[in-house]
């Protein structure tokens, strides 16, 4: 059952809009006015605005067409030189329907900080180039035309900011690609009443057959209001449960037994080969009115070592995973439609994989609903930082919790990396301090988390891991063969990196190959580099079976993460060029990736 949402956002919203689908589509209200588009922008090299009080009164000398960043071609800019600090500026009329209500201004993601005017108010700063914010901007409002201005600043030489891919030279070249500087995902203005709900966070139990929801009330006045709140959850046109509660605090949770199948192929269990979804509506109440309509999904399911096992709703489960950059030729970071997200998920299924380890990067939330509803598992990785320093743990742990925090409920989403490669961590096999830190975000990942596995550092130089991952790049089938024959070649250090640091060792976790292959077959007029080359595409076929069929027919291998689902910019070890076009028929590819 897929989960459907109508994302026109009322009759008000005009579907000519850039990126006009809903940006948010777990929680989503109908009264919403997308925000994206063209914008007034310019470059402050100087650093001059805030003195000059350019949110206040400035003549900008550009546009820019939002939530594209100025170094995207579809941003009308296409500019990739170094400006680190940039200005936005637009106007909105807010419908009359939206009186004496609160109006709540969203960002999907600004990089690298922002702060945020309505008509010359402050209303909103915030640090973490991937993660959401927003502000309550009531105060701030006017009659007739508001006007919203936006700095953004990055720091694009400072590698110690959790950046990914972003390089921090101004040509990208080996590994890391154009940087993103300033408003990338979408920006909409959502209408609430007095007292709305915030957010819910759901935490399924298939074991118990139940669904906790915990609930968070803002704008709550307990002593003053008769508040209750009607939950309705469906599943296609079944009404699987319904409860209506008083309201007393602002936060609280409720646990709802479900009272429907369980396993034996009558299920309701969501997996990427059945993404069954519970649809949930949610009404909150003051005085009998409804003031909030919310409505959300669910997948019940679940994800754990079981006696050394990795197991999807308590069966053990062979993950085949590619890595997946989100890169986009004209967007870079944003994807030019949510058609074009959808694509990717689409081919990946095709491909023959039922999952997708989303690398250096917290994608769109548009992209985990459609894993959600197609059926792909995601990794979700935090975007590291490349240096160590304590400001760089201040960044990075605040980013992270607030990735954590939006993702949380997307059922697809079933493995946490906090940090990769020891990106950040660059002497974590010998410096004490970057050692604690890498064990420091594996508990307080499952501090905020402790349904799914997390991975301390994923790849090689591991502290506590909850499972044990490895990147090899190995080509030749006869050493892979060899290696994954047994657990001491895979603890062999096969990248030449030890594989645990700090005292830790293998303890019998779970064991996968997280990248591998990367091989080089150019298939496009891009130039580019791979880990080994192809020279035809028989030759790509060929050493695409060998890399694969030396992991499948591994005994202790449980899972893999081929590098990679496309080329990127200098990067041409995709399976797909940049432009998504299948560099061998999308059957034998499958038939590879599926061992057949």
């Amino acid at each position: 059952m897929k989960k459907t949402h109508s994302w026109s956002g009322g009759s008000h919203l005009k579907q000519t809009a850039i990126r006009a689908e809903y940006p948010r589509p777990q929680f989503v209200r109908s009264d919403w006015l997308s925000l994206n588009g063209e914008w007034d922008f310019d470059y402050d090299d100087n650093n001059v605005g805030m003195n000059e009080g350019w949110h206040n009164e400035h003549p900008y000398s550009k546009k820019i067409v939002v939530p594209f960043c100025y170094q995207s071609k579809l941003s009308g800019i296409g500019e990739t030189a170094f400006h680190d600090i940039v200005w936005y500026r637009r106007t909105f009329e807010m419908p009359d329907r939206w009186e004496r209500r609160r109006l709540i201004l969203h960002f999907g993601a600004v990089d690298y900080s922002a702060s945020v005017w309505v008509n010359g108010v402050l209303v909103a700063q915030h640090e973490g180039g991937h993660t959401p914010f927003s502000a309550d901007i009531g105060l701030a409002l006017r009659e007739g035309v508001n006007e919203i201005v936006v700095r953004a600043e990055d720091y694009s030489r400072d590698m110690m900011l959790p950046r990914g891919k972003q390089y921090w030279k101004e040509k990208s070249e080996i590994i890391f690609y154009t940087r993103t500087t300033g408003i990338w995902q979408s920006v909409w203005l959502e209408a609430v009443a007095a007292t709305y709900l915030e957010r819910v966070k759901f935490d399924p139990d298939i074991d118990r057959n139940e669904i906790k929801m915990h609930y968070f009330i803002a704008g709550l006045d307990a002593m003053k209001d008769n508040v209750t709140q009607l939950t309705r959850i469906t599943f296609g046109e079944e009404v699987v449960a319904e409860e209506e509660h008083r309201v007393t605090h602002s936060n609280f949770t409720r646990t709802i037994a479900l009272h429907d199948y369980n396993d034996h192929g009558l299920g309701r269990w969501w997996s990427p080969e059945h993404p069954n979804l519970y649809n949930v509506e949610f009404m909150l109440k003051v005085d009998g009115q409804i003031v909030d309509r919310v409505t959300s999904y669910f997948g019940m399911r679940k994800i754990s070592v079981e006696h050394g096992k990795l197991c999807l709703n308590n069966r053990p489960y062979y993950m085949r995973l590619v890595l997946d950059q989100g890169y986009f030729p004209e967007g870079i970071l944003t994807a030019p439609s949510f058609e074009s997200l959808k694509a990717d998920v689409e081919l990946t299924k095709a491909m023959g994989f039922n999952g997708t380890r989303k690398h250096q990067k917290i994608e769109d939330p548009l992209f985990l609903y459609l894993c959600d509803t197609l059926g792909l598992l995601v990794w979700g990785e935090m975007a590291n930082a490349y240096a160590y320093s304590e400001q760089y743990v201040e960044r990075i742990t605040q980013e992270w919790q607030e990735a954590i925090r939006r993702d949380y409920n997307h059922p697809c989403v079933v493995v946490w990396v906090p940090i990769n490669e020891s990106w950040g961590v660059p002497n974590i096999l010998i410096d004490k301090q970057q050692q604690h830190h890498a064990m420091s975000m594996y508990h307080l990942t499952k501090s905020l988390d402790a349904s799914r596995p997390v991975i301390s550092n994923d790849g090689w130089e591991h502290v506590k891991s909850d499972l044990y991952t490895v990147h090899d790049y190995e080509w030749r089938e006869s050493v892979l063969l060899q290696r994954y024959a047994a657990i001491e070649g895979a603890i062999d250090a096969p990248q030449k990196r030890e594989m645990h640091v700090g005292g830790y060792a293998y303890d019998g976790e779970p064991v996968l190959v997280t990248e591998f292959g990367g091989i080089a077959f150019r298939r496009s007029e891009w130039e580019g580099w791979g880990y080994s080359g192809a020279t035809s595409e028989e030759d790509f076929e060929k050493r695409l079976r060998a890399v694969f069929g030396a992991l499948q027919s591994s005994p202790l291998v449980q899972g893999f993460c081929y590098t990679q689902i496309t080329d990127v910019e200098q990067e041409i070890n995709g399976l797909l060029t940049y432009d998504r076009k299948p560099k061998l028929p999308l059957e034998t590819i499958r038939s590879i990736v599926l061992g057949q």
